[in-house]
């Protein structure tokens, strides 16, 4: 089930989404000294009720009564969107719970009459990048940024 989250389950939001993007540091060396600014480390209940406050609608992903999966959307700019940190718990992954997290935003982003929809990912991280173009993401650029020892990859979606 997926369903809208409201800022009281923002707590189990930032455990599912530190869990997922650990992963990813770990994969690529990252670590909070090296990295503080990377999503496992720099998540916090905090960010996630300032985004709240912004208007960011974030969704959860459940397996039964736990919180498995989370996504948030932004809007953007003339007509885009923004779907940001989807993860699912590592030991949750391989079940379809990611396709159903993305397809889900996806509706979303149309209900809100949205034309297109980005994301950014770590570039070096070929898994996810293919995983993105297998679902319909295009491949839009890469940026390197002097706080990140990786580079900053773009895709998008066409609605």
């Amino acid at each position: 089930m997926i369903k809208q989250l409201d800022i009281s389950e923002l707590p189990n939001a930032v455990e599912v989404i530190r869990a997922s993007f650990a992963t990813v540091a770990d994969e690529l060396g990252l670590t909070e000294q090296n990295c503080p600014g990377f999503t496992a480390f720099s998540t916090t209940t905090e960010r996630l009720r300032s985004q709240f406050d912004l208007g960011w609608r974030m969704y959860g992903f459940y397996n039964e009564s736990r919180l498995a999966g989370y996504a948030a959307i932004s809007k953007a700019d003339n007509g885009a969107y923004e779907i940001h940190n989807l993860a699912v718990l590592p030991e949750c992954r391989h079940k379809g719970y990611g396709k159903r997290l993305l397809d889900f935003c996806i509706g979303k982003v149309k209900e809100m009459g949205g034309i297109k929809i980005e994301i950014g990912i770590v570039e070096e991280n070929t898994v996810l990048k293919n995983w993105y173009a297998a679902n319909g993401f295009t491949h839009t650029g890469a940026k390197r940024f002097d706080f990140f020892p990786f580079t900053c990859g773009y895709m998008e979606y066409n609605i």
